[in-house]
C-alpha cells in the first residue's frame, strides 16, 4: 500500500487531477492564497494594540501558547478535511451527516462577514483616490490646517484651535464660556479651561478623524441606527468598485483568483518592508517600538483577559472555522502536503503580525513626538488605527502622499485575499450542492457580488458605520468559536483520530517531523482534548464578560442590539436546523437515526476512484465509486447504491 501510495503522490500540475471540478494550477497559487486568506486587516491594525495592551513582549507567551494549542490544530484540521473529501463546507461532513449544520454556519458567517469587510476596502479604495486627486494640491485632504475649515469639519478641528487661558481670553476680547470654550461671537476661538470642556463632552479632533467621520461617514448627519440618513453616491460607487474588483478576480474560480493572489499576498509585505525602513528614519521611532515591545509586565500572565485576547487574536486571525480554509484546500491535488502548508500560514500569518507591529509603532513614536503626547495616548486599534492615526502620521512627513497611497494599495491588497476566500467559500457551496452550475461559474460569481453588494448598500448611508460596528461585533464572534468546538468533536471522538490519521497518511504518508509536531500523539491529544477545552473556555469567558455594544459615545438601543444577536443566532440556527431535520427524516427508531447520522455515508471518502481505491485499504468498508459501479474496498460488489446521504451499513464493524 505504501508503495502505491508514494507512485500516486507525484504531483502534476500539467493538467487538473479533478477535471469536473478543477485544482490550483501550481503549488504556490494555494500557499499564497491561503496566506492571503489568514493574513488580513487584524494584522495590521489589532495585533499591535493588543500586545501594548497586555504587557508588551510578555504578550507573546500566550499568544505562542494558543497559536501551537488553539491555532495549529484547527488549521491542519480544516486543510486536511477539506483536501481529503475535495468538497466544500457544505459537503464535507460526510463521515457523520449530523454535522452537516457545521458548513451551512461556515456559509452563513462567510457571507456576512464579505458584506461588511468590503465595505472595508471600499473606504480604502475611497482613501486612495482621494490621496491621488489630491497630488496637484501637495497636500492630503485631511492634513494640517488645510483639514480644517471645511464643509465637513466641526468646529473642534484640532488644527486651528488656540489653546488659550481665561486671561488671554478676556484679553483678545472673546466671549469666556462656562463650558471652558472661548467665542468670538459665534465661532469658536479656542479652549481656555480642558477640564471644564471634557466635562461638557467637549474635545478637540483632528483633522484626519474629522475627515473621516465627517468627509467619508457623513456620521455627523446621522443620530444613529434609528436615523441613518441618506446614502451617499460616492461610497455606493467605491464599494460598486471593491465588489468589481472581487467579481474579476474571481470569475473563473480559483484559475483566475490563483494568479491574482501572487500580487494581492506578496505585495502587502513589499509595503510593509517599505514602510519599516521610512518609519526607522523618523524622530521618535524608538519611543514607539521600545513601548511595543520593552515594556513588560508580567503580572498580566495572572490575567484571564489576557489569555483571552492571545486565543481570540490567534483563532480569528487565522480565520479558522469560517469555512475559507477548508474551501481553499478542497481544490488542492489529493497528495498535496497540507502538513507542511498549515506550519508555514500559521507561523507565517504570526510573524506577519509581530512584523507589523514595528512598522506601525515606529509611525506612532513619531506622531507622539510630533504632538508632544506620551505614545499610549496616540496609540489605537482596528479602524481608528487604519483611517486616522497612520493617516495623520504621514501627513506630516516629507512626499506624503507617496507614503499615504502605497499604505492604502497594502490595506486594499489585504483585504482582497481574505475577501476572496471569503466569497469563494459561499460560490464553491453552491457548486457542491447543485454540480451543474460549476458549467457557469462567472455567473455564479456574478450573482452572488450583486446580491452581497446590494445588502451592502445600506453601509454606504451617513449611519453606515454604525452598522458595520454591530455587523463586525456581532456575525462572527462566540458562534464561529461553537463551529471550531463542534469541529474537534466531530473529529475527535466521532468520526475518530486513528481514522482520521488514516486519511491524511494516505493523502501525505508518513508525517515529515517538525520537532514534536512530527508525532501523531500531539495532533490527537489537541484536537480531542486541549483545543475543544480552550475554546469552550474562550466562549464562555466571551459569554460572561458580556458588555452591550457601544461605538465612541453612541449606545446601541435595544432593538439593534437584538439585531445583532439574530446575525449570531442565525449562525447557530443553521448549525442545528439540518440535524434536527435529518433526525426526522432518517428511517428507523430514534438510537438508530442517531447511530446512522454519527457513521460514515457511502458517500464518505475522496472525490475520485483511484484516491478511495487507496483509502478503503484503511477504510474496508469504503464504496470505491458509489456513483457508479459499487465496488467494495475489500472487493466485494454492491448492486444496489442506497444513494447520497443514506449511511453505509458495510460500516457496521468498522464502526468505532
Amino acid at each position: 500500500a505504501a508503495s502505491i501510495i508514494e507512485e500516486d503522490r507525484k504531483l502534476d500540475f500539467t493538467k487538473d487531477e479533478n477535471e469536473e471540478r478543477g485544482n490550483w494550477s501550481g503549488k504556490a497559487d494555494f500557499l499564497l492564497a491561503c496566506l492571503g486568506y489568514a493574513v488580513g486587516l487584524g494584522n495590521v491594525w489589532r495585533f499591535p494594540y493588543l500586545c501594548y495592551r497586555n504587557g508588551g513582549a510578555v504578550f507573546f507567551i500566550p499568544y505562542c501558547i494558543m497559536l501551537f494549542l488553539v491555532g495549529m490544530p484547527i488549521f491542519f484540521l480544516e486543510l486536511s478535511l477539506g483536501q481529503f473529501t475535495s468538497s466544500g463546507p457544505l459537503t464535507c461532513w460526510k463521515f457523520a451527516p449530523m454535522f452537516t449544520g457545521l458548513g451551512v454556519g461556515m456559509v452563513i458567517v462567510s457571507a456576512l462577514v464579505a458584506i461588511y469587510y468590503n465595505m472595508i476596502i471600499a473606504w480604502s479604495l475611497y482613501y486612495l483616490f482621494a490621496s491621488i486627486i489630491s497630488i496637484p494640491t501637495g497636500t492630503l485632504p485631511w492634513a494640517g490646517a488645510g483639514g480644517c475649515g471645511n464643509w465637513w469639519n466641526s468646529d473642534f478641528c484640532a488644527e486651528t484651535l488656540t489653546n488659550l487661558t481665561s486671561h488671554n481670553c478676556s484679553a483678545m476680547s472673546l466671549t469666556e464660556s462656562a463650558n471652558g470654550v472661548c467665542y468670538n461671537g459665534s465661532v469658536v476661538a479656542g479652549i481656555w479651561n480642558y477640564t471644564r470642556a471634557k466635562e461638557n463632552n467637549i474635545s478637540p479632533r483632528p483633522a484626519a478623524e474629522e475627515y473621516l467621520y465627517g468627509r467619508v461617514w457623513r456620521l455627523y448627519q446621522s443620530t444613529g441606527l434609528d436615523n441613518l440618513g441618506e446614502l451617499h453616491w460616492d461610497l455606493a460607487v467605491s464599494l460598486l468598485g471593491a465588489w468589481v474588483i472581487v467579481a474579476l478576480s474571481l470569475i473563473k474560480g480559483i484559475k483566475s483568483s490563483g494568479k491574482v493572489v501572487y500580487f494581492t499576498a506578496l505585495f502587502p509585505y513589499v509595503v510593509l518592508v517599505i514602510l519599516f525602513v521610512r518609519g526607522l528614519l523618523l524622530d521618535g521611532h524608538r519611543e514607539g517600538i521600545e513601548f511595543y515591545i520593552m515594556q513588560a509586565n508580567l503580572t498580566k500572565l495572572t490575567e484571564a483577559a489576557v489569555w483571552k485576547d492571545a486565543a481570540v487574536q490567534i483563532f480569528f486571525s487565522l480565520s479558522a472555522s469560517w469555512g475559507g480554509l477548508i474551501t481553499l484546500s478542497s481544490y488542492n491535488r489529493f497528495h498535496n502536503n497540507c502538513l507542511r502548508d498549515s506550519l508555514i500560514v500559521s507561523i507565517g500569518n504570526c510573524l506577519t503580525s509581530f512584523f507589523a507591529g514595528f512598522v506601525i509603532f515606529s509611525y506612532l513614536g513619531f506622531l507622539a513626538r510630533e504632538l508632544n503626547l506620551p505614545v499610549s495616548e496616540v496609540a489605537d486599534g482596528g479602524i481608528g488605527l487604519a483611517f486616522v492615526v497612520y493617516p495623520r502620521a504621514v501627513a506630516t512627513i516629507g512626499a506624503s502622499h507617496f507614503w499615504s497611497i502605497i499604505f492604502f494599495i497594502m490595506l486594499i491588497t489585504l483585504g482582497l485575499d481574505s475577501e476572496f476566500a471569503l466569497v469563494e467559500t459561499v460560490t464553491t457551496s453552491i457548486m457542491d450542492v447543485w454540480t451543474s452550475t460549476r458549467k457557469h461559474k462567472w455567473a455564479v460569481v456574478t450573482c452572488v457580488s450583486i446580491i452581497l453588494y446590494l445588502l451592502g448598500l445600506v453601509m454606504c448611508t451617513s449611519g453606515g458605520a454604525y452598522l458595520l460596528q454591530l455587523a463586525d461585533e456581532y456575525s462572527g464572534g462566540w458562534n464561529v468559536l461553537l463551529i471550531a468546538f463542534s469541529e474537534c468533536i466531530a473529529i475527535g471522538l466521532v468520526y475518530g483520530v486513528k481514522r482520521f490519521r488514516d486519511d491524511i497518511y494516505v493523502m501525505v504518508g508518513e508525517m515529515p517531523c517538525f520537532p514534536w509536531m512530527c508525532s501523531w500523539w500531539w495532533w490527537a491529544v489537541n484536537w480531542c482534548f486541549f483545543t475543544p477545552l480552550l475554546v469552550a473556555f474562550i466562549m464562555i469567558f466571551s459569554w460572561i464578560n458580556y458588555k452591550p455594544l457601544s461605538f465612541g459615545t453612541y449606545e446601541y438601543p435595544v432593538w439593534g442590539l437584538a439585531l445583532g444577536w439574530l446575525m449570531t443566532m442565525a449562525v447557530v440556527v443553521g448549525i442545528f436546523i439540518p440535524y434536527i431535520y435529518l433526525l426526522i427524516v432518517t428511517p428507523g427508531g430514534l438510537w438508530t437515526r442517531i447511530v446512522t447520522l454519527a457513521s460514515p455515508s457511502v458517500e464518505w471518502g475522496p472525490a475520485l476512484p483511484k484516491h478511495r481505491r487507496l483509502a478503503a485499504r484503511f477504510h474496508r468498508a469504503m464504496i470505491i465509486d458509489p456513483w457508479d459501479t459499487g465496488v467494495m474496498g475489500n472487493g466485494l460488489e454492491v448492486k444496489v447504491d442506497p444513494g447520497p446521504g443514506v449511511p453505509n451499513p458495510a460500516y457496521e464493524d468498522d464502526r468505532l
